[in-house]
C-alpha cells in the first residue's frame, strides 16, 4: 500500500468513525439537560407533556391576536412563519407580508390544525433527542447508578392454574413468557423509568435494567404485582359532559401528574381513563378518555380463557369464557345495563370498550365489530388475566447516583493517567518516533468510542478496564517496530530502507499476538455474561484499532518525514540516529 493509499484509508476511517461518534457528541455536548431529561422518559410522558405545551401556546397564541391582531410573532413562534407561508401556498392565496400574528393564525384551517402543527414541533425535538440517545454510547448501571433485576416466571404454576385449557404446553409457555414481558414492559414504561432495558433470559427468566431509578419498594411493587385487568362500566353522559369541559379547556383539565384540576366536572363515583389503541409501532396511544365508573364490574381474574374467533358472517370476534362466580356476576350486570356500553380496564388504561346488545348470562362472552389488529390486541389484554405468571425477583442489584459518578471519575483518571504515562514513556524512550506512538495511542481511543457508538454498546466499568489494558497493549505494537528499525539501522541501511524493512519483519509478530488475544476475547464476550462481556468486547475491539493505528498511521507518519519533510536521520534511540 503507498502513502496516497494510506491517506486516503485513514481520512475515510476518521470520517465514518466521526459519523458513528456524532450521535453521542450531539447528545453528551450539544443537547441541554432539560431536552435531555424529557428525552429520557416514557413515550406516554412525552405526548402528554407536548400536548400540555402546544395547548398553553395556542391559548397565547389567541390571546396576543386578540390583544394585537396586527402584531409581529413573537421569537419564540418565529418558526411559524415557515409553516403559514406553506398553508398560504397550498391554499393558492398569496402570503401577507408583513405576517402578522392574526395572519399567522389565518393560514390553519381549524385550532385542532395549529394545535398539530404546534404539538409536532415538541414532540420532533424531543423525539430526535431520543433518538440521539439511543444512538449514542450508553453508560451502564455500574457508571449511572440505578438497579438491575432478574425475574424468574413460574411458569410450571402458570400452566397447572391453566388447566385443561391448554392445548400445547409448549405454545402456552411462549406465549406465557410473551405475555410476562409485555406487561412489565408496559408498566415500567408507565413508571416512566429512563429507557428501561427488558428482555429474555434463558427459558423463564426475565432481566430488566433501569438506569437513574434506585426506589427499589416501588420499582418492585410494580415487577411484582399481579396484572390489573377488570370491567368497568362507561357513564355516557359524564363522558359527554367531560369531553366538552376538555375541549373547551385543554390546557387546564389535567395537571403535570395527569390528575383533574377539578375533580368536581365529573360524578363522585366515576373516574376518567384514558382510551388507548396500539399505533404502528405497538406502542399504546391515547385517542381519548371516557368518564367510568369506580366499582369494578367483573375482576379479570374470572376470565378461564381467551381466543379469537369469527361470527356467523366470518367477521373477527374475541371469545373468553368466565368460571362460575364470574358467569352470575356478569350475567347479572349484563341484564341490568342492556344498551350501555362496557370498558375493558387493563392496568388504568382503557383498551377497549363495547355496547351490551342483550343480557350475556352463560359464560361465553363474544366481542365484535372489532377489526383484526382490535381483535388480537384485545385477545391480548384479557390475556393478562388467565395467563397470570407468577413472578419472583430472583436477583436485583443497586448502584446509587453518587457511586456512579464516583466511578466515572475513577475510571477516566485512571484511563488518562494511564495513557499519558504510556505517552511520556514512549517520547522519552523513542524520542521523535514516541510522537508517533502518542498520535496512534489517541487515534486508536478515539476509534473505540466511535465503534461503541456505532453499535450502541454501553460503557461499563470493565469496558473501561478494557481500554486501559487496551493502551498498554496498543504500544506492543509501535514498540516492536520500532525496535526492529532500530536493529536495521544498526546495520546501516538508510532511513526509508530501514523503516520498510522494519515495518516488514514486525508484521507478523504484531498480527500473531493481536490475533491470539483478539481470539480470546471473542470467546470471553460470547460465552462471558455481563462484566466480562463488557470487558472482552471493549478489548477485541482496542485489538483491532491499535493494529490499524501501529501499522497504517504510524508508517504513514515515517513516510511524511521521509519523502516530503526530506529526513535522513532517525529520531528514534538516544544512541541511534
Amino acid at each position: 500500500m503507498n502513502k496516497r493509499s494510506r491517506f486516503l484509508l485513514i481520512l475515510v476511517v476518521l470520517g465514518v468513525c466521526f459519523a458513528f461518534l456524532w450521535p453521542s457528541i450531539s447528545w453528551y455536548m450539544r443537547t441541554p439537560k432539560e431536552l435531555q431529561n424529557l428525552a429520557l422518559g416514557s413515550l406516554e410522558k412525552i405526548k402528554d407533556y407536548s400536548n400540555v405545551q402546544a395547548s398553553a401556546d395556542v391559548q397565547e397564541l389567541k390571546a396576543l391576536a386578540r390583544s394585537n391582531p396586527n402584531a409581529a410573532l413573537p421569537e419564540k413562534f418565529q418558526w411559524l412563519e415557515k409553516s403559514a407561508a406553506k398553508n398560504y401556498k397550498d391554499a393558492g392565496e398569496s402570503v401577507p407580508s408583513p405576517l402578522s400574528v392574526r395572519s399567522a393564525l389565518e393560514s390553519y384551517t381549524s385550532e385542532a390544525a395549529l394545535l398539530a402543527a404546534v404539538e409536532g414541533r415538541y414532540r420532533d425535538e424531543i423525539l430526535k433527542a431520543k433518538r440521539l440517545y439511543n444512538n449514542s454510547v450508553k453508560l451502564g448501571l455500574d457508571l449511572s447508578g440505578g438497579m438491575s433485576v432478574i425475574v424468574k416466571a413460574d411458569l410450571d404454576a402458570a400452566l397447572a392454574q391453566a388447566g385443561d385449557t391448554v392445548a400445547d404446553p409448549a405454545v402456552f409457555r411462549e406465549e406465557a413468557m410473551a405475555q410476562a414481558i409485555e406487561t412489565l414492559t408496559s408498566r415500567i414504561d408507565r413508571f416512566g423509568l429512563t429507557e428501561p432495558v427488558i428482555r429474555r433470559q434463558g427459558e423463564d427468566r426475565i432481566y430488566i435494567e433501569m438506569p437513574g431509578a434506585a426506589e427499589t419498594d416501588r420499582i418492585n411493587s410494580i415487577i411484582m404485582g399481579k396484572g390489573i385487568l377488570n370491567f368497568r362500566l362507561v357513564d355516557t353522559v359524564a363522558t359527554n359532559s367531560f369531553m366538552a369541559y376538555y375541549n373547551a379547556n385543554p390546557a387546564s383539565t389535567f395537571n403535570a401528574a395527569g390528575e383533574l384540576i377539578n375533580p368536581g366536572i365529573i360524578p363522585a363515583d366515576c373516574e376518567v381513563m384514558g382510551l388507548y389503541q396500539k399505533d404502528s409501532y405497538g406502542l399504546d396511544e391515547r385517542i381519548g378518555y371516557l368518564v367510568v365508573k369506580k366499582e369494578i364490574a367483573l375482576d379479570g381474574k374470572h376470565i378461564k380463557s381467551a381466543d379469537v374467533g369469527s361470527d356467523y358472517t366470518g367477521r373477527p370476534q374475541v371469545n373468553f369464557v368466565l368460571d362460575g362466580e364470574g358467569t352470575t356476576i356478569f350475567g347479572d350486570f349484563t341484564t341490568a345495563n342492556v344498551n350501555e356500553s362496557l370498558a375493558i380496564v387493563s392496568d388504568d388504561k382503557i383498551k377497549s370498550y363495547a355496547r351490551i346488545n342483550e343480557p350475556i348470562t352463560g359464560g361465553q362472552v363474544a366481542l365484535s365489530g372489532f377489526g383484526i389488529d382490535e381483535v388480537e390486541n384485545i385477545r391480548k389484554v384479557l390475556q393478562t388475566a388467565w395467563l397470570s405468571v407468577p413472578l419472583e425477583v430472583e436477583s436485583q442489584q443497586v448502584v446509587g447516583a453518587s457511586l456512579g459518578d464516583q466511578a466515572i471519575s475513577q475510571g477516566v483518571n485512571a484511563l488518562l493517567y494511564g495513557l499519558l504515562s504510556v505517552m511520556v514513556f514512549m517520547l522519552l524512550w523513542y524520542k521523535g518516533a514516541g510522537i508517533n506512538a502518542v498520535v496512534a495511542q489517541v487515534l486508536n481511543l478515539y476509534i473505540m468510542f466511535s465503534v461503541l457508538s456505532a453499535f450502541n454498546l454501553t460503557l461499563t466499568l470493565p469496558s473501561i478496564a478494557g481500554m486501559i489494558l487496551t493502551i498498554g497493549m496498543a504500544v506492543d505494537a509501535n514498540v516492536i517496530i520500532f525496535e526492529r528499525i532500530k536493529e536495521e539501522r544498526l546495520l546501516g541501511k538508510s532511513r526509508a530502507a530501514s523503516i520498510a524493512a522494519g515495518f516488514s519483519n514486525a508484521f507478523w509478530a504484531i498480527m500473531d499476538s493481536n490475533i491470539t488475544t483478539f481470539i480470546a476475547a471473542m470467546f470471553l464476550s460470547q460465552l462471558g455474561t455481563g462484566p466480562i462481556q463488557g470487558f472482552a468486547v471493549s478489548l477485541s475491539i482496542g485489538v483491532v484499532s491499535s493494529v490499524f493505528t501501529a501499522l497504517v498511521v504510524s508508517r504513514l507518519m515515517f513516510d511524511v518525514g521521509t519523502d516530503l519533510m526530506k529526513k535522513q536521520g532517525i529520531s528514534i534511540s538516544w544512541r541511534v540516529k
